[in-house]
């Protein structure tokens, strides 16, 4: 089902529209009404001698340029003001539509492709609703208001232009088509050749410990290249059909002029009326030579329509309960029952047990692609299970509003993500505009990061790049720890979040946690050092749970775990004990 008709902001904003195609048809009118005066200029004042008559002719002339250029503006900012309320209608519609849809619809759509549907598409409707669409609109009215006046004043005359302005409009719209197929292929080749500058700029560590600066001149010089030929592939087309469309024009108007003087002579028509219908003729051109851009314009424009409706179409695959159940306070117990999860076609995760009561922490550790943080995604819904259950306080969290799920769950996710605003903005986001300083500051500390954001310059008002730049790898964890702190959720994910700190920051961050005596932990960690205090430690293999219970228990049974241990620990032990 089409979420999007264009009709429904047609409906919304029809009474913007009237009020331009009004003042689109008045200003047609007088540019109509123009060539009339001048043609009784040139028949009762300058063959007739009916001076009287000539100042006012030439104030209606001023009247009539007066009167169609405000008409014209009320028209030009009227559509104008239409469109854009309509674009930003559109616009607003498909971000918040995107907000809503689950992860699996970006699993499979990349970020640049919905980018540009936001962005591009939506200015393409926007110009078919406002400049080009007003400018087909008075087009076609303009054409057949001019050749009505044409006709009135000599059909025999009017034959000329309806056998040229065919060809002059075919010839325009071969030569945007052609023009079209090569500003698509320089679009791609723009879009390539700000690639591999992007990526060479970006990496210009990696290209310079590589020594590869030369490769990626080569490489650069290529792609500059094609962007050259196609830029004078589109200057030969242009070449080739814009000065047949010149000719064209001219010709209608030599030919005009020589079978209206023979009318003239031969008393058929004025020579006022040769100069009314030269003007016409002047009139009916550049509608021809707008035919091609224009049909291109809008048939890009309902492509990206298309596209749009394309997205507001999906429907989220994680949809709210009918009758959700609302909690008053969650306390924070996390359970899972017999959960299976597959993605894709592809297993990863295998009949999961565990019950979590509140305050305490368990511990998840496994290989890479073992499953760890597929829990979390589970946790937070971002994809549903295949089989089983997962309960918050004894609740399926299918059963509970999304927003109480998330709102109620703190994560500290593997890929950090910053937005390029203030370290405190950073921090607040969970609780954006809500959040005091102080409770800011206090999950900066926690969270081991005052000491480097007291040093910048603006502190914790200091501006960081998009997705943390101009921050060390532990710096970003840090921010990202305390924003989860700062949430004072009932349950905190940890998803591989200390990986990039030394162990001594790992170990104060680790004794602020325990302090969260009423807070759920779910710790994923690599390194035994951040699972080795958990209440209970649970060992992923190809998506089951291979090993459980605590350190000490885990140590004995000389499993999984216990190679781990060895891999991490057994020389530092060997060492010391050769040292004794």
């Amino acid at each position: 089902m089409n979420k999007n008709p264009i009709k429904k902001y047609f409906r919304k904003y029809w009474y913007l529209y009237v009020i331009a195609l009004t003042s689109m048809f008045i200003s047609i009118f007088l540019d109509m009404r123009a060539p009339m005066v001048t043609s009784s200029i040139i028949d009762d004042v300058i063959v007739d001698g009916k001076i009287e008559l000539l100042m006012s002719l030439l104030m209606l002339l001023v009247g009539i340029g007066v009167g169609r250029a405000i008409f014209q503006y009320i028209k030009e900012i009227i559509f104008d003001i239409a469109s854009m309320n309509i674009a930003c209608d559109i616009r607003r519609n498909l971000f918040g539509h995107i907000q809503k849809l689950s992860i699996r619809y970006f699993d499979k759509n990349n970020t640049g492709e919905l980018m540009a549907r936001v962005k591009d598409d939506v200015d393409n409707v926007w110009n078919a609703i406002g400049f080009i669409g007003m400018l087909a609109i008075e087009c076609v009215v303009h054409t057949v208001s001019v050749l009505y006046c044409m006709f009135h004043i000599s059909p025999i005359l009017t034959i000329l232009p309806l056998i040229i302005m065919p060809i002059v409009g075919y010839t325009a719209v071969k030569m945007e088509n052609k023009l079209g197929a090569t500003y698509e292929q320089i679009s791609e080749q723009n879009a390539e050749l700000n690639t591999v500058a992007q990526e060479n700029l970006a990496g210009v560590r990696t290209v310079k410990a590589f020594a590869r600066e030369q490769y990626e001149i080569e490489k650069f010089k290529k792609h500059n290249k094609k962007y050259y030929d196609l830029n004078m592939q589109q200057a030969k087309t242009l070449v080739k059909y814009d000065p047949n469309i010149s000719f064209l024009t001219k010709l209608l108007l030599v030919l005009l002029i020589i079978f209206g003087g023979i009318l003239v002579i031969k008393d058929r028509i004025s020579i006022g009326d040769l100069g009314a219908f030269t003007q016409y003729a002047n009139n009916i051109i550049w509608p021809m030579e707008m035919l091609g851009w224009l049909s291109n314009e809008l048939a890009s424009a309902l492509a990206s329509n298309k596209k749009i409706n394309k997205i507001l179409v999906e429907e989220p695959d994680i949809k709210e309960a009918e009758k959700p159940i609302l909690l008053e306070k969650m306390e924070g117990k996390v359970e899972f029952k017999d959960v299976s999860f597959s993605l894709h076609d592809t297993e990863i995760l295998k009949h999961i047990n565990f019950c979590l009561e509140k305050g305490k922490t368990l511990g998840i550790m496994g290989m890479t692609g073992s499953g760890k943080s597929s829990i979390v995604n589970l946790i937070e819904r971002f994809y549903d299970v295949t089989e089983g259950e997962i309960l918050l306080d004894g609740v399926d969290i299918k059963m509970l509003p999304l927003k109480d799920v998330r709102k109620n769950t703190s994560v500290v996710m593997q890929d950090v993500f910053l937005f390029s605003d203030t370290i405190g903005e950073n921090v607040s986001i969970g609780s954006h505009g809500v959040m005091d300083k102080e409770t800011i500051h206090r999950a900066i500390a926690a969270a081991r990061a005052k000491e480097f954001v007291e040093d910048m310059g603006e502190q914790y008002d200091t501006i960081i790049g998009e997705r943390g730049v101009g921050l060390s790898g532990g710096q970003k964890q840090r921010i990202s720890i305390a924003r989860a702190i700062a949430k004072k959720s009932p349950v905190l994910i940890l998803d591989d979040s200390t990986s990039a700190l030394d162990m001594e920051t790992e170990y104060e961050i680790q004794q602020e946690l325990v302090q969260l005596e009423d807070t759920t932990k779910i710790i994923i960690a690599h390194r035994i050092s951040a699972v080795r205090k958990a209440d209970e430690i649970i060992i992923l293999e190809n998506g089951e749970i291979k090993e459980r219970g605590t350190h000490e228990e885990l140590m004995k049974k000389k499993g999984l775990y216990y190679s781990t241990y060895e891999a991490q620990y057994g020389d530092y032990h060997n060492a010391m004990k050769a040292m004794a």
